[in-house]
């Protein structure tokens, strides 16, 4: 178990980060966390209306909205952050990542615990969208601009609208060409299902010919 802190670890996580003052300086992830471990025990104290409005307060610095509610990890690492959103009830583990543009938020048909719950060491990348008050496993990773509806077991790799799995423990459960999912390289389900098309026509066509 890695005992280091959250500069450190995102000075090994992220290439882009030089050393820990430029990541305590020029990180506005960092900066929302550290607000929300604030802003969170004020919320538990009771205060929430004070707790709320420095959680508003980081969003217009940061761009990161975290509800006070919130229940987070140790060691998160919000890579740019612009328009990421974190509802009241979601709750992270350790060692989470999360890229600009993701939102853990709700459908708005549940009452009481209404948003997800992430696993320690999952990747969610740019732009996608994990809303309903259930669990994404641990070592999960969930690819750009992917919308997911219902709960991922763990070492899954989820990518699409709406969110399908692709791979689970490092296996592939689908057809397509899959490779280790980052930020680049990921499988795309739209693409997969005009090739389908493509080969059926073609079938077709010899048919007919």
């Amino acid at each position: 178990m890695r005992q280091e802190g959250l500069l450190a670890s995102i000075v090994r996580r992220d290439p882009a980060a030089k050393n820990r003052l430029e990541v305590l300086v020029c990180y506005p992830g960092v900066h929302a966390v550290i607000a929300h471990r604030v802003n969170h025990l004020l919320h538990n104290m009771g205060l929430r209306v004070l707790a709320r409005m420095g959680s508003q307060i980081m969003r217009v610095l940061t761009g990161i909205e975290i509800h006070p509610g919130a229940v987070i990890g140790r060691r998160l690492l919000i890579d740019h952050g612009m328009g990421v959103v974190i509802g009241e009830t979601a709750i992270i583990g350790d060692d989470v990542t999360l890229y600009q543009g993701v939102t853990l938020g709700g459908t708005g048909k549940d009452q009481g615990k209404r948003h997800p719950t992430i696993g320690n060491d999952v990747m969610i990348a740019s732009g996608a969208k994990i809303l309903g008050p259930f669990k994404i496993g641990d070592h999960s990773k969930i690819g750009a601009g992917s919308v997911v509806l219902k709960e991922v077991p763990d070492h899954c790799t989820v990518v699409g609208v709406p969110g399908r799995i692709v791979k689970q423990n490092y296996k592939k459960v689908d057809e397509e060409k899959l490779c280790d999912m980052d930020q680049v390289h990921l499988p795309n389900p739209v693409e997969a299902e005009f090739d389908k098309l493509r080969k059926k026509l073609l079938e077709l066509e010899k048919k007919v010919g």
